[in-house]
């Protein structure tokens, strides 16, 4: 009796959870084997943008994301750049100046975060004469490929008002922490995102790298994201309303991973919990949105925020705990299927992470800035960096996070990694 519960417990979840991600996997297959030229339509309108930067302590690598705006292959005078120094106690305002950027200087130890920082250079911008068609947000460790404004610029023609890119690491070789997020972001850059532009569906914008139009910010009277974790709260908010966010897989950008696992402990940590808090603000109108807007995106969205990782170590804990008593009961039968269903999950969730990085590996791999045998080694390490999210996503739960700052110190410029490439 036991162990036919314990059968169709686990065979119920299973199923639920592969009925609820298959998706994803058609996705890849779309990414195979769909034509993949997006062709830009309509005029290529050359639209004015600001670019933005929110910098803390960044002396080390401001300069060089501004080099790369100035190198643009798009009008220089439709392109205007403005970095907020928010709460700096270095000279990363006097570097971005003479750089030749527009420097906003911010203090406050309360309103902490980048979504306060861009709502405050925001509400300078809207108030100047000068008028934007949209703005671009970057974090300060980013350095951009020479057709990225340009290339953007051609899908913002396309009528999306909102519109993100393909993230790339120019330290993707440093070590398996680094090489663990590069991957995952070159995976959702690939196999979501773009899987995503292709079927017509909505994307997820991703911390950095993406483009809004004036609209969008002028309808919302500024920057109104101020979770931990503001990106997904601004693409969720945006789909609900009916916004579709495109995606640019040609305009490449690439930025700097954590390198120690403490500094990936507090930022994902931070992640996790601000996916909690997203969950619990959105979860519910989301999901009446799958319905209201009958947009498959809302769906996509909605698993995206929804704490699958929570489930899957409940299960494992369900398990573990059947186990231990059947060892106690000296049910031995009941003991080897309980702990059975504990291996297999780890097994097939290593085995389906090494896969999926394996794929993005080969597909990639001309644009993975790392050596060859690095770039194979790596798969094998991706699945345990992936792993480590379980212990997070649990601590996130119970204790109280606020936002830390990951310094970003690899001042390569976009010249030594076109020198790769």
């Amino acid at each position: 009796m036991i162990k036919n519960n314990i059968n169709n417990i686990n065979t119920v979840v299973f199923i639920l959870f592969t009925a609820m991600y298959i998706y994803q996997y058609y996705y890849i297959i779309v990414v195979l084997l769909k034509n993949k030229n997006v062709k830009s339509k309509g005029k290529n309108i050359m639209n004015k943008f600001a670019v933005i930067v929110s910098a803390r302590n960044e002396s080390d690598v401001i300069e060089e994301f501004i080099h790369t705006v100035d190198l643009q292959d798009y009008p220089s005078d439709l392109i205007d750049v403005y970095v907020i120094a928010d709460n700096c106690s270095d000279d990363t305002a006097q570097k971005a100046r003479i750089a030749g950027a527009h420097v906003y200087e911010r203090f406050d130890n309360k309103k902490v975060g980048k979504g306060y920082a861009l709502d405050f250079l925001f509400k300078i911008l809207r108030s100047r004469k000068t008028k934007y068609d949209g703005y671009f947000i970057f974090d300060a460790d980013n350095l951009l490929s020479r057709n990225y404004i340009s290339e953007m610029n051609k899908v913002f023609n396309r009528k999306y008002k909102i519109v993100t890119s393909y993230r790339n690491s120019k330290n993707y070789d440093s070590n398996w922490i680094s090489a663990g997020y590069s991957l995952w972001f070159l995976r959702e850059s690939k196999y979501l995102n773009y899987a995503r532009m292709l079927l017509n569906n909505s994307c997820a914008v991703s911390g950095t790298g993406f483009l809004i139009s004036s609209e969008i910010i002028d309808k919302n009277n500024g920057w109104k994201y101020h979770l931990l974790t503001e990106d997904i709260e601004f693409t969720i908010d945006s789909i609900i309303n009916g916004e579709k966010i495109g995606y640019c897989n040609s305009a490449c950008f690439y930025d700097e991973q954590p390198t120690s696992f403490r500094d990936s402990w507090n930022q994902r940590m931070r992640w996790s919990k601000g996916f909690y808090q997203v969950f619990f603000k959105y979860g519910y109108n989301l999901f009446k949105s799958i319905f209201k807007n009958r947009d498959f995106s809302c769906y996509d969205m909605f698993m995206t925020i929804s704490p699958m990782m929570l489930i899957s170590i409940v299960m494992i804990l369900f398990n573990s705990s059947i186990f231990l008593y059947s060892l106690i009961s000296n049910d031995f039968q009941t003991s080897k299927l309980a702990i059975g269903y504990v291996l297999s999950y780890f097994l097939n969730t290593y085995l389906m992470m090494y896969l999926l990085g394996l794929l993005t590996t080969i597909t990639e791999w001309n644009r993975i800035q790392c050596k060859g045998y690095k770039k194979i080694c790596y798969t094998f390490t991706f699945p345990i960096f992936m792993f480590t999210y379980m212990p997070i996503s649990i601590c996130s739960i119970f204790k109280k996070v606020e936002w830390k700052q990951i310094k970003h110190n690899i001042n390569k410029s976009i010249e030594d990694i076109e020198l790769i490439a």
